[in-house]
């Protein structure tokens, strides 16, 4: 090869991997939102959010349908997510604090980081509280306050400097008196002024999310921005209410009586906190609260098409891998329940996209997969050194260059305290609860989960077959929530006392 052509090839090998496109290493968006269920454009359910820049990208890469996930609330969802570990084995059944409990933990920043990665992170990836992000591995962790930075990165999405609706409570359920106690934003929803949308927390994280993105970087990018909307309070832009008309809203399916086949002690709690809907339908409010939470879907939706627009725009678009995550569903009436916390499809059901170099184009799929895979399936196509821990999802790097050869599995999915859990797959989901109840549901022919068959003859075989799955050991539980007086803050860092 001549000197002159071993220059040309010199040349172009810089100008690509300045412009992040190394085949080995290719860039990661990562975008995760918040308590945002399946009821996405693309998975055709009733009812149905607007959602086209979501929509979109599952146009060009893979849509998963039946995606669970890890945890089934916020912290024990992310915790599992970036530790690449299940509640079962760090005791993080209702705590974030993994990486204060086991340092030994490489996160997932953190392998980008040993990999050669620049890593920036914004917004609500790990749990809202003070202290609950794991700075480690972040070159940039960005919030939009210094007063954060110097009291333990909350997220404080619903700041006393952001737009609020007018008046405040805004929606029926809170203002009209009688309300449960609360923390004064759960079940609240209503519209803010749409020339303040770009002061929203979310708006600005979408922006921060975007500048980076018009960046020239010189090494790949691992670029992760989480959005709090549609979590409580649904609170957004009149423009987003505006897309829907209420009275047309369709309403999930109910069945009055839900409740009545399912354990002693889980039918005892559901039937209390069944007074939420109660509460609803007495009002007649039940299309407004649903209205609230599709408007906050369409606008978390608007930015993640903000930042989607930037990535298409910018060098990057054709070497960038991007994922689209929510850390769990949420429940709008069905078995009684209004939230998350159960090990039902709707609190485990999520939205679940991959786009990008070796993801396949326009597919989607049924097969079984979970959140916690997402690590290990980043390490596989992203070069990443291999974890000093071991990771308990499974790569589903080949489902996604071949979803359709893909075959299905069974999926873990831990409650909130040891030996309660369940086991997913396409046909199936087995619940069993710490005092040895049961639930069996055939979701194939019962996707609402209306018939528990765990107590009908000849079904014994397939809950042995399922339970089998489920670990065999279960860590205690972590320490509880740790006081203030245990987080300890420094310069713009903070520490927890041991």
């Amino acid at each position: 090869m001549t000197s002159q052509k071993i220059t040309t090839l010199l040349i172009i090998s810089l100008i690509i991997t300045a412009n992040g496109f190394t085949k080995e290493k290719p860039n990661v968006l990562f975008i995760a939102v918040d308590d945002m269920n399946d009821w996405i454009g693309c998975h055709g359910t009733t009812p149905a959010a607007i959602t086209p820049n979501i929509d979109r990208l599952a146009k060009r890469g893979v849509n998963f349908t039946n995606a669970h996930t890890a945890g089934v609330f916020c912290a024990p969802s992310r915790a599992a997510i970036f530790s690449g570990q299940f509640a079962s084995t760090t005791g993080c059944y209702d705590s974030a604090l993994y990486f204060v409990e086991h340092p030994q933990i490489r996160p997932l920043q953190g392998s980008f980081k040993e990999a050669g990665y620049r890593t920036m992170g914004s917004g609500k990836l790990f749990h809202h509280p003070a202290g609950a992000v794991d700075l480690r591995g972040w070159d940039e962790f960005h919030v939009r306050t210094q007063r954060q930075r110097e009291t333990g990165y909350p997220m404080d999405s619903w700041s006393d400097e952001v737009p609020f609706p007018d008046p405040k409570p805004y929606g029926t359920y809170q203002r009209t008196p009688g309300a449960p106690k609360s923390n004064g934003s759960f079940m609240d929803f209503g519209p803010t002024p749409n020339e303040r949308e770009n002061e929203l927390a979310d708006s600005m994280r979408a922006q921060w999310a975007v500048a980076q993105l018009k960046k020239k970087w010189d090494t790949p990018f691992f670029l992760a921005v989480g959005l709090y909307a549609p979590h409580f309070p649904n609170y957004c832009p009149q423009k987003y209410f505006d897309l829907y008309k209420r009275h047309e809203i369709k309403l999930p399916p109910y069945k009055e009586d839900d409740l009545d086949d399912l354990p002693e002690n889980i039918r005892r709690q559901k039937t209390n906190r069944s007074r939420i809907h109660q509460r609803l339908v007495k009002l007649g409010a039940v299309q407004e609260a649903l209205h609230g939470y599709l408007a906050c879907m369409s606008y978390a939706d608007a930015q993640i098409g903000r930042v989607l627009d930037a990535l298409e725009a910018s060098p990057y678009s054709d070497n960038t891998i991007v994922v689209l995550w929510s850390d769990h569903g949420y429940h709008h009436g069905e078995k009684g329940d209004w939230g998350k916390h159960t090990l039902w499809e709707r609190t485990s059901n999520v939205p679940f996209i991959w786009a990008g170099p070796g993801v396949a184009s326009g597919a989607t799929t049924d097969v079984t997969v979970s959140l916690i895979d997402m690590y290990p399936t980043l390490i596989e196509l992203c070069n990443l050194p291999k974890t000093p821990h071991k990771l308990e999802g499974t790569s589903i790097a080949s489902t996604l260059s071949a979803p359709a050869k893909a075959v299905d599995r069974d999926v873990y999915l831990p409650h909130m305290f040891p030996n309660s859990y369940a086991i997913m797959n396409r046909k199936w989901r087995y619940i069993r609860y710490k005092d040895n109840s049961e639930e069996l549901y055939n979701v194939q022919k019962d996707p609402d989960e209306w018939r528990n068959l765990a107590k009908q003859p000849g079904h014994e075989k397939i809950k042995k077959q399922l339970a089998s799955k489920a670990p065999k050991t279960f860590a205690p539980p972590a320490p509880k929530r740790r006081s203030k007086r245990d987080l300890i803050f420094e310069d713009e860092s903070f520490r927890w006392k041991k």
